[in-house]
C-alpha cells in the first residue's frame, strides 16, 4: 500500500513538471520565433501613361435638346371641365383655347352686372340733365337778383339746388365707373374659365378629362415649341483654352446616331463658375437644314475640344 501510495505522487508530481515546462517555453518564448510586422508603406506600380487622362483630347459631353419655350399649364381657377378642345399632338396658336371650365353661374353675374350698369348710366344722364336745368336757373337768379327783382334768398336757394344736383351727378358718375370695373372682374373671371395656349406650339401632354374637378393651379396641359432647337451643357474650367464667344460654331452628334453630325451656334456663355462642378453653363443653337426631323428631349454629344468626358443635364 505504501509503494502503490508513493508511486501515485511520484507520476503525479512528473505531470505537474511537464506543464509548467511546456508554459514557461510559450511565455518565454523558448525556440519559438514570431514574424515581425513590415510597417513600411506598400509600393505600387505607375499605371502605363495610356491609362490617364490626356489634357486637351477633344471629349464629348452628353446632353440633350431643349426649347426655350415648355410649360405646364395650369388651371387659374375652380371648376369643372366642360369641354376639351385640344389633345395631344395638336398644334396650337397662341391664345388658342385649349379647355373649357363650367362659366354658367359667371355669365349670369355678368347679364345682371350689365342691366345694373345699364339703370345706373341712365340715372347719371338724368342727373346730368338735372344739373344743366339748376345751373340755368342759379343764373336766371343771380342776374335777377343784379336788378333787384330778387331776394338773397332766393339766390341763396338757387345755388344750393346747383350744388346738390351737381353732387348727386358726381354720385352717379361713380356707380356706373364701379359698373365698369364689376363687369371688367366678372369677364377676367370668365376668361380665365378658359385655358388658353401662351405659345404657339404643340400639345405635349393633357393631365385633364371631361368632367374632371380641377384646382386652381392644376397641371392641364404641357404644351412646347418644337423649334428651335438648343442644347445647353457644362463646360470644365479645368479644360483650358478661351472662353467661346456668342456666335461660334459646336459641333454635335446625336447619341443614336453616331455618324450623324449637327452644328449649333452658342447664343450665350455663363459669366460665373459652378463651384460645386467647377464648370460654367454653355446654350448653343442648333443651324441648318437637316435639323427638321429633330424632337426636344433626344440625345447628344457636344464635342468639346479640350475637354474630358463630362455629363451635363440641361437645367429646368
Amino acid at each position: 500500500m505504501i509503494r502503490g501510495g508513493l508511486l501515485i505522487v511520484f507520476l503525479s508530481g512528473a505531470m505537474i513538471a511537464a506543464g509548467c515546462g511546456g508554459s514557461s517555453g510559450e511565455s518565454t518564448g523558448g525556440n519559438v520565433s514570431r514574424p515581425v510586422p513590415n510597417t513600411s508603406a506598400p509600393v505600387t506600380a505607375n499605371p502605363p501613361a495610356s491609362s490617364l487622362p490626356e489634357r486637351g483630347k477633344p471629349g464629348d459631353i452628353l446632353s440633350v435638346l431643349t426649347v426655350e419655350h415648355q410649360v405646364d399649364v395650369v388651371a387659374q381657377r375652380d371648376g369643372v371641365v366642360t369641354a376639351i378642345s385640344k389633345d395631344e399632338g395638336g398644334a396650337v396658336k397662341t391664345g388658342e383655347v385649349l379647355a373649357q371650365l363650367d362659366d354658367r353661374s359667371l355669365q349670369m353675374e355678368l347679364i345682371k352686372a350689365n342691366a345694373d350698369l345699364q339703370v345706373e348710366d341712365n340715372n347719371r344722364k338724368y342727373k346730368e340733365a338735372e344739373l344743366k336745368a339748376k345751373t340755368a336757373a342759379f343764373h336766371r337768379q343771380q342776374q335777377l337778383r343784379a336788378l333787384g327783382l330778387s331776394s338773397d334768398a332766393d339766390l341763396e336757394a338757387a345755388e344750393f339746388q346747383e350744388k346738390a344736383a351737381e353732387y348727386d351727378l358726381r354720385g352717379y358718375e361713380a356707380l356706373v365707373e364701379s359698373g365698369h370695373a364689376e363687369i371688367n372682374r366678372l369677364e377676367l373671371e370668365v376668361d380665365q374659365t378658359r385655358i388658353h395656349a401662351p405659345f404657339s406650339g404643340v400639345v405635349v401632354r393633357r393631365y385633364v378629362r371631361e368632367g374632371q374637378a380641377i384646382s386652381k393651379g392644376d397641371k392641364c396641359f404641357r404644351v412646347s415649341q418644337l423649334a428651335p432647337l438648343q442644347v445647353q451643357f457644362q463646360v470644365p474650367e479645368s479644360s483650358g483654352g478661351k472662353r467661346p464667344t456668342s456666335g461660334a460654331v459646336v459641333e454635335l452628334s446625336l447619341v443614336e446616331e453616331p455618324a450623324r453630325t449637327l452644328s449649333a451656334h452658342i447664343v450665350k456663355v455663363s459669366p460665373t463658375i459652378d463651384a460645386a462642378s467647377d464648370s460654367y453653363d454653355v446654350l448653343a443653337q442648333l443651324s441648318g437644314a437637316n435639323i427638321a426631323d429633330l424632337r426636344p428631349g433626344m440625345a447628344v454629344k457636344v464635342i468639346w475640344p479640350g475637354s474630358s468626358a463630362t455629363n451635363s443635364s440641361p437645367k429646368p
